[in-house]
């Protein structure tokens, strides 16, 4: 353990050339005073390092010395090549790793690059050809990596085009479909990429807000839209035999209970609107019959009636 958390404070050293004990205390979890006897073994063992006291004091290492020391072990590089090493990786990625397979000591290297070609990832739905990149998905990966703030083009859904400075702070795929989140005037908010008409740099530097946290900020939006998508309910009879089927459709937006006297399971389904939730459920037929609300059997019975005008029997 101790050998790991050396070589984890001498990565400290050549990343950020300056640390101080309290520094090394924080990042690897320990008491100022391990981190100080750990500071002063790598100096015994031949490293480099002194220190200077004072305000803007620390360590460092002599003259900004490095060595080739990746610092992974064999689980860890066996683990980011895994994450990092499908086929379908972007081209800078898989040369950025092929680059780090020949600095990996050859007892590392065999395990990361079998590791590599272990895991292929396959965007498109069955029976579906995988979503084109976004036009401006590039360019918005750029502004987060440069951290500059962008004049965004953007189609809403049901608003008209409209422009407005944003301080891009992540990407997030989902199901294929890449979102921003970005820094606004109003507070963070979520775009999707699709439809952003333009991208023009402003040369302003992004503003991040305060312990901004990527995968916090998505997980809020995401549960907000997940909300609206529940905002209509209804409620119904479903035969067992369909509710795998339901369950695999609806996911959580289905909540089931308990059976009635007849073998049906009572179920209700969330979704953002009653015509939504018909063309969903329509098509179960007599193997799942909707209760309430009164609108939904009224429309439902609308719908069959126009089925049997156009396909019934005359």
């Amino acid at each position: 353990m101790r050998a790991d958390r050396l070589i984890a404070v001498l990565l400290l050293l050549q990343t950020r050339g300056r640390i101080t004990v309290a520094d090394v205390a924080r990042e690897l979890e320990i008491s100022p005073r391990t981190a100080r006897r750990d500071l002063e073994a790598l100096g015994m063992a031949g490293v480099p390092v002194y220190s200077s006291p004072g305000r803007g004091g620390g360590w460092n290492l002599v003259g900004g010395a490095r060595t080739d020391l990746s610092g992974l072990t064999v689980d860890e590089s066996r683990a980011l090549f895994l994450a990092a090493g499908p086929a379908t990786a972007a081209p800078a990625v898989r040369t950025a790793l092929r680059k780090l397979l020949t600095a990996l000591p050859p007892p590392l290297r065999q395990g990361a690059e079998a590791a590599g070609s272990a895991l292929v990832v396959d965007p498109a739905g069955w029976g579906r050809a995988p979503a084109p990149e976004p036009e401006h998905l590039g360019a918005l990966r750029q502004a987060v990596v440069d951290g500059s703030e962008v004049v965004l083009g953007y189609a809403g859904r049901t608003k008209p085009p409209s422009s407005r400075e944003v301080s891009p702070l992540g990407l997030v795929t989902k199901s294929g479909v890449w979102y921003l989140v970005a820094g606004t005037a109003d507070g963070v908010r979520t775009f999707r990429v699709g439809r952003v008409t333009e991208v023009t740099p402003t040369g302003r530097a992004v503003v991040r807000p305060e312990g901004f946290d990527l995968a916090a900020a998505w997980e809020e939006s995401a549960a907000a839209v997940e909300a609206r998508r529940g905002q209509v309910r209804v409620r119904g009879l479903a035969a067992p035999g369909v509710l795998p089927v339901l369950r695999v459709r609806l996911g959580a937006r289905l909540s089931v209970g308990a059976e009635d006297r007849d073998g049906r399971v009572e179920v209700a389904v969330a979704g953002p609107s009653i015509g939504m939730l018909i063309s969903e459920l329509a098509g179960f037929g007599g193997r799942l019959v909707l209760l309430d609300p009164p609108e939904v059997r009224e429309r439902m019975a609308a719908l069959a009636e126009e089925l049997e005008a156009l396909y019934g029997v005359r």
